[in-house]
């Protein structure tokens, strides 16, 4: 098989300065992409575009919050308006607040589906208009595998990443009469700078946890955002795909996920 290209493409990966989208980013841009790189820190985003940019290709960095309407529609817009096409649009920026029933606030709720459903929708809207003109682009949307089954403390989150496969699918039976791919990446667990800090901080289970979360995978680690980013290199690379839900994990749905 020939090596996946990207080349001449632009790409705009949102929650792209750390974690999965940092290592989608920097895999496109291995593969020719032009890059447009979203987060909320500038020195974190600075650290990625120098990645971008030692790849040999181009990086822009957009930071803002994708709860803002007005920002999600302007960070496509700039994005034409600097490299005049997008190619690839990555909704990778999510809240994984920690929620249940009983004490999920109203605030809480609403901020964890503004940032991980309405955002996707209007970069989607935004996207879309451009995507038709040329009748060429690949969405991807990043979920995840608690979108089946959920967790005790990720209410919230969940719900989101389950609205979020429904939306893809439903995005993509309209789009592919104008040729635009929409698919999306459910994957398991990852091993990322945020998900160190929620474990051993926020879960309180201190830095032990990770060698528990080990011996329980069946491959003996957990996923790199490296692993998602080859997944969304051949879902951006692929013609002919769309509507497809890739369950990147190495445990069946619905099995144990918890340490």
């Amino acid at each position: 098989m020939s090596e996946p290209t990207l080349n001449g493409q632009v790409a705009l990966v949102t929650g792209s300065t750390q974690g999965i989208g940092a290592g989608i980013a920097k895999e496109f841009a291995a593969h020719g992409a032009r890059v447009v790189i979203h987060g909320l820190q500038e020195s974190a985003g600075a650290e990625v575009a120098a990645a971008v940019r030692n790849a040999g290709s181009e990086a822009l960095t957009i930071l803002g919050d994708v709860r803002d309407e007005g920002f999600c529609r302007s960070l496509v817009r700039q994005t034409l308006n600097r490299f005049g096409r997008l190619d690839i649009l990555v909704n990778n920026a999510a809240s994984t607040e920690r929620s249940n029933i009983e004490d999920d606030s109203l605030e809480l709720w609403d901020r964890v589906l503004a940032i991980n459903l309405r955002a996707p929708f209007i970069l989607c809207q935004e996207a879309a208009r451009n995507m038709k003109e040329r009748r060429k682009g690949c969405i991807i949307n990043i979920g995840s595998v608690n979108a089946y089954v959920g967790a005790r403390n990720l209410l919230a989150y969940s719900t989101s990443k389950g609205g979020l496969m429904t939306f893809t699918r439903n995005l993509a039976f309209h789009l592919t009469q104008h040729r635009i791919r929409v698919n999306q990446i459910n994957p398991g667990w990852v091993l990322t700078e945020g998900e160190r800090h929620v474990q051993s901080v926020v879960e309180g289970k201190g830095e032990e946890w990770l060698t528990k979360a080990v011996q329980s995978r069946p491959f003996g680690r957990l996923l790199y955002p490296e692993d998602i980013a080859h997944a969304a290199l051949f879902l951006a690379a692929t013609e002919l795909i769309t509507g497809a839900v890739l369950d990147y994990d190495q445990v069946p749905v619905g099995a144990p996920r918890d340490v």
